[in-house]
C-alpha cells in the first residue's frame, strides 16, 4: 500500500487560491479514478476537484471554509501497489515517458510545431475542468486549450483522463509520421469532436456582473444540493399537474372541536397536516402506481407507504423528512410524529434516515399563504402534492330544498406528476380520492 497526495490544482493563471466548500467524501470512503473528492470556490468558478488515482480517503488536512493555496495538499488517499508520494509533475514525467518512449522523436516534432502555431495555455478561459495531470501534459505536448477542449472524455461527467489525452498524442502524431492526414483532414476531425462535446455540454448562462450597492450572496451547501436536485428533477421528468378544489369545512369544524382535548390528552397539538398526510396515504394504498420510482425501462412498485413531508428551515431551505410506513399510523401515531419531525428540522437535529427513503412527498404552500402551486418531484418519486392554504368562501350549497350560499372553507390540492409513467386519469383520480376522503370527514370522529 502506498499514499498519494490529493492537491488543490492550478485553476487559472491568476487563480492561487480556493475556498473549501464542500467535502464529498469521508475518511474510509472507497474514490474511484476521476471521482470527486471535495468541491471549491474562487473568485471565478466553483468546481469539483476528482481524485486521479483509486483508493481509500484515510486523511483530511483542510476544513470546510478553509482557504487553500494552489498547490497545497489536500487529502491523503492511501492506493494499492508502490505508488511514489510525487507531486503531479514527477508522475507525468514518469508515467508519460515509458508509455511514449518509442516515439520520442515524433513527439518532439509536434511539441515544436505546436509551440510555433498555438497561443500560451491560459486555462481560465475554458468552463471544462482538467486535473493536474492532463495540464502538464498538454503543456509538454504544446496542446492547445483550444484542442483540449475537443477531446471527448470518458472519465466521469465527460472529463479528459491520462489516457484520453495520451491517446490523442499518440493518434495525432501516427497521422504527422505517417503523413496519412492532411491538415484539413485533422481539422474537420477537431470539428466533428467538438461538435460531440458541444451536444453534451450545458447552455451557457448569460454572465451577471454585480453593480455598486449590490449584495453578492453565495449559495449554501444545501442550497446548491436543492438546486441541483430540482434542475435534475426538471430535466428527468415530464411535470404535468391537475388541480382540485376542496371543500374542508368538516374537518376545519372537527379539529376546532377536538383540538384543545387533543393537547391536554396528548400533549400535543393538532394540526392539519396529520389529517391530510392520512387522506394521501389512505390514496397511495388504493393508487399503489403513484407509490413508485422509475429504474430505466421499468418501474419499481413500492411496497411500503413512506411519505416525505417539505419543511421549512430557519435560513429559508427546505428539507423533507420522511413518516415511514404512514398507512400503518392512526391519527394520533401520525400527529405525534408529524410535530417531532417538523420539531426536530427547525432545530437541524434529524438522524440521516430520517431524510431517506420517501415514496411520496407533500408540501404545504398554504403556510405562506399561497392559494396553489405547482411543486417539482422529489426523485426518484413520481409525483408531490402541494397543499394551499384554507379559506373561507361563498360557495353554492346544494340541498333536496334547493341551492343556496353559504361560507364554506375551501382548499386547493396541486398535484404534480411524471408523466412517462403516470397519466392524466391516473393522476386526476388520486387527488380526487383525497378530495372525497376530506370532504366525507366525520364531524363525530372520535381520537
Amino acid at each position: 500500500m502506498s499514499k498519494f497526495e490529493l492537491k488543490l490544482p492550478q485553476m487559472g493563471e491568476s487563480v492561487a487560491e480556493a475556498t473549501l466548500t464542500t467535502w464529498l467524501k469521508e475518511i474510509g470512503d472507497t474514490i474511484e479514478m476521476d471521482e470527486a473528492v471535495f468541491e471549491i470556490a474562487t473568485d471565478k468558478v466553483d468546481s469539483e476537484v476528482p481524485s486521479e488515482v483509486e483508493g481509500v480517503l484515510i486523511e483530511k488536512l483542510f476544513n470546510v471554509d478553509d482557504i487553500i493555496q494552489v498547490g497545497q495538499t489536500v487529502a491523503i488517499i492511501e492506493v494499492e501497489g508502490e505508488l511514489d508520494d510525487t507531486d503531479e509533475a514527477e508522475e507525468v514525467g514518469t508515467e508519460f515517458v515509458d508509455e511514449t518512449l518509442e516515439s520520442v522523436a515524433a513527439i518532439e516534432s509536434s511539441i515544436q510545431a505546436a509551440t510555433a502555431t498555438t497561443m500560451p495555455q491560459d486555462f481560465s478561459v475554458t468552463n471544462r475542468f482538467y486535473s493536474p495531470l492532463v495540464k502538464n501534459i498538454a503543456k509538454q505536448e504544446g496542446i492547445s486549450v483550444t484542442d483540449l477542449d475537443a477531446i471527448v472524455g470518458t472519465g466521469k461527467e465527460g472529463r479528459v483522463t491520462k489516457n484520453d489525452i495520451l491517446n490523442y498524442v499518440q493518434n495525432r502524431n501516427s497521422h504527422n509520421s505517417n503523413g496519412t492526414a492532411t491538415s484539413l483532414q485533422q481539422q474537420e476531425v477537431v470539428a466533428e469532436k467538438k461538435a460531440s462535446v458541444s451536444k453534451e455540454e450545458k447552455p451557457k448562462i448569460a454572465q451577471i456582473s454585480a453593480s455598486n450597492g449590490d449584495e453578492v450572496i453565495p449559495l449554501s451547501r444545501m442550497g446548491k444540493l436543492i438546486a441541483h436536485h430540482m434542475s435534475a428533477s426538471v430535466s428527468t421528468s415530464a411535470h404535468v399537474q391537475s388541480f382540485i378544489e376542496v371543500d374542508v369545512t368538516n374537518v376545519v369544524n372537527w379539529r376546532n372541536k377536538v383540538k384543545n382535548i387533543f393537547l391536554e390528552r396528548e400533549g400535543e397539538k393538532l394540526t392539519f397536516t396529520p389529517i391530510f398526510m392520512e387522506a394521501v396515504a389512505m390514496a397511495l394504498k388504493k393508487f399503489p402506481l403513484i407509490n413508485i420510482s422509475v429504474d430505466g425501462d421499468t418501474i419499481v412498485k413500492k411496497k411500503n407507504i413512506n411519505i416525505g413531508m417539505a419543511a421549512a428551515l430557519p435560513d429559508g431551505n427546505l428539507i423533507v423528512p420522511v413518516i415511514k410506513n404512514a398507512d400503518q399510523l392512526n391519527l394520533v401515531g401520525m400527529a405525534k410524529v408529524v410535530n417531532d419531525l417538523a420539531t426536530r428540522s427547525r432545530n437541524n437535529a434529524l438522524k440521516p434516515d430520517e431524510v431517506q427513503g420517501g415514496t411520496y412527498t407533500v408540501t404545504n404552500v398554504g403556510t405562506f399563504g399561497s392559494v396553489f402551486g405547482t411543486p417539482i418531484i422529489n426523485q426518484p418519486q413520481v409525483a408531490i402534492l402541494a397543499l394551499g392554504a384554507i379559506r373561507k368562501m361563498p360557495s353554492v350549497i346544494e340541498t333536496k330544498e334547493g341551492d343556496f350560499i353559504a361560507i364554506r372553507s375551501k382548499m386547493f390540492l396541486s398535484h404534480s406528476y411524471d408523466h412517462r409513467v403516470v397519466n392524466g386519469a391516473l393522476g386526476g383520480m388520486f387527488i380526487k380520492a383525497i378530495a372525497d376522503y376530506l370532504e366525507a370527514w366525520d364531524t363525530n370522529r372520535e381520537i
